[in-house]
């Protein structure tokens, strides 16, 4: 816009048409402005902040800037009071040339959320150019026989501006020979020229001097002058006259040197060297044109000899003329105007403005990524485009405004599937053969935190020896997480809790970056068979995510405890013993009983009972069971047997290596009188510890005996009941016996799970029975004696 100056109302009224255009054109659709070439820096175009909808406050944080293919530093925007002033000198001719419509076309940009808007300034013409002769001074060389009404054609000024500024008035200083002939159409397919109004006489007046002016229709006017020194000649009368005064080709672009563009055909009445006639090009024919046209001077024939480009000209206006060879020549004047046809020799140009680069995964469809422009230089159907995108990606472009397009988020996006797309786009003109280009164009996808780590299974099973060093690993746990960088740095810990009265933390560790879990101490298998544990992975995302997976640690148990021998008063012969045996006793009478326990379980708590040879050698009488610790007489006893034997039984376990204990008993041989007087001295009051344990048992076994028959006819009287009631078909009830078995592998105790039907209509019900019942065969070393629990291989 150009600022009026003081007591200017002309310019006032402009500027005032100029703003309610732009107001009217900013409410269609698309912004559009206007403003004056060579206006002034800081000339006003337009309140762009307001016309757009935009804030003043919202112009920095959202980050308000202008985009454009053209020129950027012509125009600004003030982003304090959002006004687009002119930057730089705008010189419309230097921008557009001679096309009728000059525009800046802007792109404006503002981010949280983006938006993309299109804003035209057109660029008003203003009359800055005079009009332009070819030269300063036109020399004529006119013979004195031309007839009147002679016509001379003259090269007419050029106006860079258009419109009116280059609408040209000529005037021809006023004299008495000549008149100035101006053509009435745009084109000047009659040339201007000079009309012979007085016949001239070289004697009188050999020269002529005129003065030629060219005003344009601007305001205020400009004028350009040329001076023409007219030279009268004497001789030919005849001038060469060509057979068209225009000569109208259609030429197409890019044709190779040599090609044929017209023949040309002039005659002259005379005779003799003054009808000879020598085809050139005007004096005032521009260098450009003497560099891609060719004329024989001869034939008349016009050549290509340079390159012909439709986006350079589209049209070249050829003076020639014709001059015999008379003393006195005399020439002929035409046009050749060329019109060059396009072709589709430019394949579209394509720019990227990268905006939102990477695009976040968690991104909505509609995000824009990328602005895309598209320029074709050829015209028609060969300048007209169409863009594609690669097919089968989560995008797609958008038109937006003439050849510009977005490249916007189609569908939702997943790193963790495809972490960054390669896409390319294509620009493809119409013309035949079609021109197409494309640029690539690579999206990367940023990550966000939206998978939790994985174990690859929920549930690990470890099996630690007992008595570990302290610190030692006992197992590694890792997680896989899907996502990036932060996201994917996976921690571990333990989930705390309560083992018995203690902490877990006190028993174990786990390594936050490896996952590797330690026992902070050494473990007991009799303590603590199994320990049950959760780890927990957790990501360093925002905000964090995590899973845990379960760890069952088996202690497995180690030979680290020795048999320990039960005391005497628990029914078996201890660490020391004595026994009173009748020498009249025959082979196989127990005479006593070692009994052992062992802390360990399995192999480890396996017993097994030796005898231990005398320290002379002297074969004992007695043995001891190997796995069930009775001491036994091997043979009948005899007056040679020493009265008092000691006897040294070695209990060993199965472990690796194994571990023992040693009981000793000390057998006295004893006549039959000697044990009756013993038996009666304890019957008449020597009331012992074992005499005592006898009555208590006797009382605990009746009353044990009047529970069970109390309760098995309660049982009978719900059977009973049950029954009568018709129960379902097929109704079982579980049971369990529990089994202790001494043989030849040992003593162990183990429960067997039994189902016996309870009710059924074949028969009377049925109870469960507990059975107790050696399992090592009637031997002479077992005499069918019921072994009680004495040592137990526990599973």
């Amino acid at each position: 816009m150009v600022y009026p100056g003081p007591g200017d109302p002309g310019a006032g009224r402009v500027l005032l048409f100029y703003v309610i255009l732009a107001a009217w054109e900013a409410g269609s659709g698309q912004i559009h402005y206007s403003v004056l070439e060579e206006a002034k820096h800081g000339t006003f175009v337009g309140r762009i902040a307001q016309d757009l909808g935009l804030e003043l406050a919202e112009l920095v944080p959202r980050l308000f800037r202008l985009a454009s293919k053209d020129s950027l530093e012509l125009l600004e925007v003030n982003l304090q009071n959002g006004i687009l002033f002119v930057n730089s000198r705008i010189d419309r001719e230097e921008l557009c040339g001679r096309s009728a419509v000059c525009s800046i076309h802007l792109e404006v940009i503002v981010d949280k959320p983006l938006q993309v808007f299109h804003v035209e300034v057109e660029v008003k013409d203003i009359n800055d150019n005079p009009p332009v002769f070819p030269a300063t001074q036109k020399n004529l060389f006119i013979a004195e026989s031309r007839p009147l009404d002679s016509r001379f054609p003259l090269e007419g000024a050029s106006d860079a501006d258009i419109g009116a500024n280059a609408l040209l008035i000529y005037r021809l200083r006023p004299n008495e020979y000549f008149s100035l002939d101006v053509p009435i159409n745009e084109e000047q397919v009659k040339p201007l020229g000079l009309v012979l109004q007085k016949p001239l006489d070289r004697e009188s007046a050999p020269e002529l001097y005129l003065v030629l002016t060219a005003t344009d229709g601007g305001k205020p006017e400009l004028t350009g002058t040329v001076q023409l020194l007219i030279t009268v000649l004497d001789a030919n009368d005849n001038a060469p006259v060509f057979d068209r005064t225009l000569y109208r080709v259609k030429l197409p672009e890019n044709v190779s040197n040599g090609t044929l563009v017209v023949k040309l055909n002039a005659s002259d009445l005379d005779e003799g060297l003054n009808g000879d006639i020598i085809y050139s090009f005007s004096s005032d024919v521009s260098p450009d044109i003497k560099s891609k046209f060719h004329i024989d001077p001869i034939t008349g024939e016009i050549t290509v000899i340079g390159h012909i480009d439709f986006e350079e000209s589209k049209t070249y206006k050829v003076r020639v003329q014709a001059t015999d060879k008379g003393f006195l020549p005399l020439s002929g004047h035409s046009t050749v105007l060329v019109d060059v046809v396009d072709a589709n020799d430019n394949a579209p140009e394509l720019t990227i403005t990268s905006l939102s680069l990477p695009i976040s995964e968690d991104a909505p469809p509609g995000t824009v990524i990328t602005l895309v422009s598209v320029y074709d230089r050829d015209s028609g159907v060969n300048g007209q485009v169409t863009s594609t995108l690669t097919p089968n990606v989560p995008f797609k472009l958008v038109s937006t405004f003439k050849n510009y397009y977005s490249l916007v988020l189609e569908n939702s996006l997943d790193r963790e599937s495809v972490s960054a797309y390669d896409l390319v786009v294509t620009a493809r003109d119409r013309g035949s053969p079609s021109l197409s280009a494309t640029v690539s164009v690579s999206v990367e996808v940023a990550d966000v935190n939206d998978n939790a780590p994985t174990f690859p299974q929920p549930e690990y099973t470890v099996f630690v020896k007992e008595n570990n060093p302290p610190g030692s690993h006992i197992f590694t746990v890792s997680a896989r997480d899907a996502d990036a960088q932060e996201n994917a740095l996976v921690s571990y810990s333990l989930v705390e809790r309560r083992v018995g009265e203690r902490a877990l933390s006190s028993y174990v560790s786990v390594h936050a970056e490896s996952g590797k879990v330690y026992a902070l101490q050494p473990l007991d298998h009799e303590e603590l068979e199994l320990l049950q544990f959760q780890v927990s992975a957790r990501d360093a995302g925002f905000p964090p995510m995590g899973s845990n997976v379960t760890l069952q640690v088996f202690v497995l148990d180690e030979n680290d405890n020795a048999p320990v021998l039960l005391p005497p008063g628990s029914g078996g012969a201890g660490v020391s013993g004595s026994e009173l045996v009748p020498r009249s006793v025959g082979a196989g009478h127990v005479v006593a009983k070692v009994r052992a326990v062992d802390a360990d379980s399995g192999y480890n708590a396996w017993l097994s009972y030796e005898l231990q040879l005398t320290a002379g050698g002297v074969r004992s009488p007695f043995r001891v069971g190997l796995y069930t610790g009775e001491v036994s007489t091997t043979r009948a006893l005899d007056e040679a047997d020493a009265p008092r034997q000691r006897l040294l039984v070695l209990v060993k376990d199965h472990g690796e290596p194994p571990l023992a204990a040693t009981a000793t008993i000390l057998v006295s041989l004893v006549e039959n009188n000697q044990v009756l007087k013993t038996s009666s001295r304890v019957s008449s009051g020597a009331v012992g510890p074992e005499t005592a344990l006898v009555d208590v048992n006797v009382y605990l076994i009746i009353a044990i005996c009047a529970v069970s028959s109390l309760l098995v006819l309660t049982f009978m009287l719900y059977t009973a009941l049950r029954c009568s009631a018709s129960p379902p078909e097929g109704a079982h009830g579980p049971g369990k016996a529990t089994l202790v078995c001494s043989s030849a592998v040992g003593s162990w105790s183990y429960s067997q799970q039994r189902r016996q039907r309870v009710c059924s209509g074949e028969g009377q019900p049925k109870t469960d029975l507990m059975a107790f019942s050696p399992c090592l065969p009637q031997g002479p070393s077992s005499p069918g004696n019921v072994s009680l629990k004495q040592s137990y291989f526990q599973h």
